[in-house]
This record gives structure tokens, C-alpha cells and sequence, in this order.
């Protein structure tokens, strides 16, 4: 990096003495796009400000909560409310029953909905719940879809069909991911085939509706309707992880724009309305399983936190007006349309992906159908447009395999400026010209 980062890079070198890798999560450390991580001051609006006072349009978004974008001013409000009160208590308050019937109201497959504290805590608890209201001991997952990093889940798949899974990073066991059936997203002949050779030990299939950690992969047509199916048919449970799908591809989720009701969802991102907090819920006649109503344990100290749950409810407040996501779906086409067309011309192997407000744009000729597809990408190119976009003040995710998040607080002229900025990227148009 230039002089431009020099404050960020000092950061980074004191980080490093005392965070493993100098960062709190792996992908903030930037290294797949071969830079070194910008630190932020500020955001404001669709906007950030790093610690040497560089500007970006901001499309990261905290990894997609903040779809009113940074500090809106009901959001704030609601925060400031809530910590005039107090900011956790370990006991109930009417916070948490204000955002759970909003939750419910959204979300009608939700009928009682437990909250958590992160979109990994989410899945590792929906899926000891569809353990135990199954008798049933596996579960399908589908490689690419990340559902957080407790053990069972953090898998990647072997070969043929229906591969039992094996342990993708160190220090998870084989024996904690040999109840996990590994499958081909977007495939629904491999999921028939592990329902063929297990299905009588299946509890549930977890899928994200829309894929979003192998860049954005939206269902092949028929795939959710057929893994429902599948799940009738065998007595399993169908869960959908909408912890990034949530009240952002519409305001039902991906269940309600594709039409598919799972048994059990989870959720995360926008409930907290950037706050940390994760949530699972679905039919009563499962949630009552969970404890205390039930046998199921799950619990948690800061579950429920009044500043996260003020948070949530207005951000939730903010979209009962529907119209919110026809202003995401006009902003999301009019990026990919015009990136698009920015780019027909150029000798550059590319394809978008888009659902609603989240987009991904792939250096790859074909289209991207499920994990496989995507790793096939140029992710050198990749990290050659990254470098160039973020010296011109756009920020992104820093992988190729990450959603872009566009919020309302965009306007069509931050996203004429992107597309402009792209097209300069990947004609090497020096910078400032």
C-alpha cells in the first residue's frame, strides 16, 4: 500500500503483535486479495471513513445488517433510548417480545422464535433441535454454504454422490462431522441420492436459499421446492439459514420470494440491526421443544440484549413498508445492468449474480451454479480489481467468494460511480486521470 494507508498499515503491524493474524475474522485480514486491511474511523450513510481519512462507498454494510446504512438516525434513536435504561440485565424485557412478534409477523413459517447472539450460534442450536425432534442423528449440508464455525457444520465435502463429510479445518474431529452428508448445491439429483443411501437417518437438510459465501448463487429453479419435497418424504426437517437472506432479498426472506416454507430458519444480520445477535425459529410444535418449554437446552447469558433487540426493532420498523425493497431491487439492477454493460466490450471473462440487493460479480465466462463453478474464478483478477476499486473509494468484500450488500442509503449516483469506477479497474485507467 501507498502513503495513503500509512496509518492503517501501523495499526495493522501493532494488531498483529496481539490478535492471531491481526485481525477478529479471517477475512478482514485481507490476504486473499494480496493487501494489507484498511482500519475503519467512521461510516456514515452508505459511506466509510479509514483512520488516514480515506472515503469509500461502502458495500460490505457489517456483512449486510446495515441496510438503512451506517448510524441511521431511527436506529441511533433506538440505541440511545435503550441505554438510557441500561444496557443488559441477564432477565427478560419487552424488547424481546417486540421483536420476536415483529419477526413472527415477517416471517409466518417463525411461530415462536428463540434469540441468540450470532448466526453460528443460530445453526449449532437449530440443528440439536432437529436432532432431537427427529431421533435422527444426520444432516445434509450443502458445500459452499457456510452456516457458522461450530464443529458439526464446519465441513467440506468428499467425493461421489453422498459423501459423509471430513473435517475442513483443524481441530474438528471426525467423529464430530461424521453425521454430516455433504452435497452439491444446486444439485438436486445428489441430495436424492444421499436421501436414497440414508434417508432413514436424516433429520434435516440446512441450506442457505440464496448462497452467499461462495459469492451470490441464487436456486436453480425447482432446487428448494424439491429438497422440501425430499424432506416430506423422508420424515426430515427442512432448514433454511437466512441469517444473510433475511429481510433482505424481501421482507419475508428468501422463503417468501421463492415461494418455499422450511420447517425451521435462522436468522441474524438485520434483527440486530448491526448489534450482535443471531435467532432461531419455525413451527411451535418444534420450538416447544426447547428449553424451558421443553427437554432441548439452549441458553445464554446475553440472549435477548435490550440494545440489540432496540436495534432490531427499528431496523425491522423501517421495512414493514414494502416499497423499501423495490428501491433495493432498482439499486441492485441498475448496479448489475451497469456493470454489465460496462463490461461487454472488455476482453475480461466475467458474469454477474444478483438477488435483490445482494450481488456478486465473478471473474469467471460461465455462470456460477454451485461451489465447484465458483472456484473456477480468476481470483487474481479479482484481487487485482479489489486493490484498484478500494484506491478508488469503493470498498468491497476482500474474496471473491463474499456478497456485495447495497443498502438504501445508496443512490443511484454512488451507483453510476461504482460501475464507472469497475469499468476503470479493468481497463487499467490510471487512477485520478
Amino acid at each position: 500500500m501507498s502513503d495513503e494507508f500509512k496509518n492503517s498499515r501501523a495499526l495493522f503491524a501493532r494488531a498483529r503483535q496481539l490478535i492471531p493474524g491481526g485481525v477478529n475474522s479471517p477475512v478482514r485480514a485481507f490476504k486473499s486479495v494480496g493487501a494489507d486491511p484498511v482500519f475503519i474511523q467512521s461510516g456514515e450513510g452508505a459511506t466509510l471513513t479509514d483512520v488516514d481519512g480515506n472515503r469509500y462507498i461502502d458495500y460490505v454494510g457489517s456483512w449486510g445488517p446495515l441496510i438503512h446504512g451506517h448510524k441511521d438516525a431511527a436506529t441511533r434513536a433506538a440505541i440511545d433510548t435503550a441505554l438510557d435504561h441500561g444496557w443488559t440485565f441477564g432477565a427478560p424485557t419487552d424488547n424481546e417480545v417486540r421483536l420476536a412478534q415483529l419477526i413472527c409477523e415477517f416471517m409466518p413459517s417463525i411461530q415462536l422464535v428463540r434469540m441468540v447472539n450470532s448466526g453460528t450460534e443460530a445453526t449449532m442450536s437449530v440443528i440439536r433441535l432437529a436432532r432431537a425432534a427427529t431421533g435422527r442423528d444426520r444432516i445434509i449440508k450443502f458445500a459452499g454454504c457456510y452456516h457458522g464455525h461450530h464443529d458439526s457444520l464446519l465441513v467440506s465435502a468428499g467425493s461421489g454422490l453422498a459423501t459423509l463429510g471430513t473435517p475442513s479445518s483443524p481441530g474438528v474431529t471426525a467423529g464430530t462431522v461424521n453425521d454430516t452428508i455433504v452435497c452439491k448445491f444446486n444439485d438436486i439429483e445428489d441430495a436424492r441420492a444421499a436421501f436414497d443411501t440414508h434417508g432413514s437417518h436424516i433429520a434435516a437438510v440446512i441450506v442457505e436459499p440464496v448462497a452467499g459465501n461462495m459469492g451470490v448463487v441464487p436456486p436453480a429453479a425447482g432446487f428448494l421446492e424439491e429438497l422440501r419435497r425430499l424432506c416430506d418424504d423422508h420424515g426430515a426437517l427442512l432448514i433454511f439459514d437466512e441469517v444473510m437472506t433475511g429481510f433482505r432479498v424481501s421482507r419475508g426472506g428468501a422463503q417468501e420470494r421463492f415461494g418455499v416454507t422450511p420447517d425451521l430458519t435462522t436468522l441474524g444480520k438485520i434483527i440486530g440491526g448491526g448489534m450482535p445477535v443471531g435467532a432461531y425459529g419455525g413451527r411451535a410444535d418444534l420450538m416447544e421443544q426447547i428449553a424451558p418449554a421443553g427437554p432441548v437446552y439452549q441458553a445464554g447469558t446475553l440472549s435477548g440484549n435490550p440494545v440489540a433487540m432496540a436495534a432490531g426493532i427499528a431496523t425491522l420498523t423501517q421495512l414493514q413498508d414494502r416499497s423499501a425493497f423495490a428501491t433495493l431491487e432498482s439499486l441492485g439492477e441498475r448496479l448489475e445492468l451497469g456493470i454489465q454493460n460496462a463490461l461487454a466490450s472488455l476482453d475480461v471473462a466475467h458474469t454477474t449474480a444478483r438477488v435483490g440487493s445482494m450481488f456478486t460479480l465473478f471473474f469467471s465466462a460461465d455462470p456460477i451454479q454451485n461451489f465447484d463453478d465458483a472456484l473456477k474464478c480468476d481470483t487474481d483478477k479479482f484481487a487485482s480489481c479489489f486493490r484498484s476499486l478500494l484506491s478508488r473509494g469503493i470498498y468491497l468484500p476482500a474474496s471473491q467468494f463474499e456478497s456485495w450488500f447495497i443498502s438504501l442509503a445508496h443512490t443511484p449516483a454512488m451507483i453510476d460511480a461504482t460501475v464507472e469506477a469497475v469499468a476503470e479497474a479493468l481497463t487499467g485507467t490510471p487512477h485520478n486521470s
